[in-house]
């Protein structure tokens, strides 16, 4: 069973019950989370499902879960490494991400939870917020009588443009599970105006000098992201094909995204032009004689990239958080515990969190190529 309260919860109660053990009342007399036994020894339990799941098997919820052993399962939003493979489960998931997936063939049922809606089941109540990441994702707030955990999904703060922005639950965080996709110090993006400046340079400059300007960006939410920062040019856009039929969810929920039109090669040059990396190795605009190329991630923080893609420009623009603002959000919050997830350099992490006095561990979850 379960219900959708459709009022913000206030925060939870916190009793101290020793010097190193908190007990987590009800926020709600008439809720029986409290009622479940004695749990003041005891914290959330967290499973590592599949390839890139997570069950909490004590309360029934899977968090980008593709199998059957959670009654209720929430998806963070809609690229491939987070929607369940399982392509017949019924999940919940904001508007946005709904539509998303359904246009990226996932075949079962979506159940449309908004942000800040929160769902009471038996055992829990489960709140959304946005994260900042793409269109549509959330980052999962279980409250429950084991305590409360954050689930990041993928995530931005401050957001990244295209999106419903990032928020934190007002509310004390006894787990905090987070992506750390750039786990090294090398990764520390510039704002957010000088990249947009440098991404509309590069295309106005090579433009004005005969060259098509082509941007590298996977198609769900960078390139919709790269449209929204240049359609300030007023200039023609072509999108690898892949991407265009995702836009008009963007401009469905607000986000226009300039003058565009699905990729053309027997018109593409003069446009300005989206494509993921990939594409380029399969003839995509290979008939333009005069282009230059953009690599588009967090990843162009590394300059060897630049001879590796041959490309001609470098622009770290990415939908993740860097390094200093993961240790940042993490020192903010204080939890009683951290698990880090999707990064190949989690005992770097570790070790800051270490110094700041934070419990962590490592969840092995496989990552995508989207960034």
């Amino acid at each position: 069973m379960s219900k959708i309260l459709c009022h913000e919860l206030s925060p939870p109660l916190i009793s101290l019950v020793s010097v190193v053990i908190l007990r987590i009342l009800p926020k709600d007399p008439q809720n029986d989370f409290a009622k479940r036994g004695d749990t003041r020894s005891k914290m959330l339990k967290v499973t590592k499902a599949g390839y890139h799941g997570i069950i909490l098997p004590e309360l029934g919820i899977g968090l980008d879960y593709s199998g059957t052993k959670a009654e209720h399962i929430f998806i963070s939003h809609a690229h491939a490494d987070h929607v369940p493979r399982n392509k017949k489960l019924s999940v919940y998931a904001t508007p946005p991400t709904a539509k998303l997936m359904k246009l990226r063939g996932f075949g079962g049922e979506v159940k449309p939870l908004e942000f800040k809606q929160t769902l009471e089941t038996d055992t829990a109540k489960i709140t959304l917020y946005p994260a900042g990441h793409i269109l549509g994702s959330a980052m999962t707030f279980v409250e429950s009588y084991l305590g409360n955990l954050l689930y990041t999904g993928d995530y931005r703060t401050p957001s990244a443009p295209a999106t419903e922005g990032f928020e934190l639950p007002d509310a004390v965080i006894d787990t905090f599970i987070t992506e750390a996709t750039f786990s090294l110090p090398i990764y520390k993006w510039k704002p957010e105006e000088e990249l947009a400046e440098q991404i509309r340079n590069f295309a106005t400059r090579n433009l004005e000098d005969g060259y098509t300007p082509i941007f590298t960006a996977y198609n769900l939410g960078k390139a919709q992201e790269l449209m929204y920062i240049l359609k300030e040019l007023n200039h023609p856009m072509q999108i690898h094909g892949a991407g265009f039929k995702l836009c008009s969810v963007y401009e469905d929920f607000g986000f226009p995204l300039g003058d565009y039109e699905t990729y053309q090669r027997e018109n593409c040059e003069g446009k300005i032009l989206i494509t993921p990396v990939s594409a380029l190795g399969n003839g995509f605009a290979s008939n333009v004689k005069k282009k230059r190329i953009a690599y588009c991630s967090g990843w162009a923080a590394n300059e060897s990239r630049q001879t590796q893609l041959a490309v001609d420009e470098l622009i770290p623009l990415s939908d993740h958080l860097d390094f200093f603002e993961l240790i940042d959000l993490c020192k903010k919050l204080h939890p009683k515990k951290i698990l880090i997830t999707h990064t190949p350099n989690p005992k770097v992490v570790q070790h800051y969190l270490d110094e700041l006095g934070i419990v962590s561990g490592f969840l092995d979850l496989e990552a995508g190529d989207h960034e």
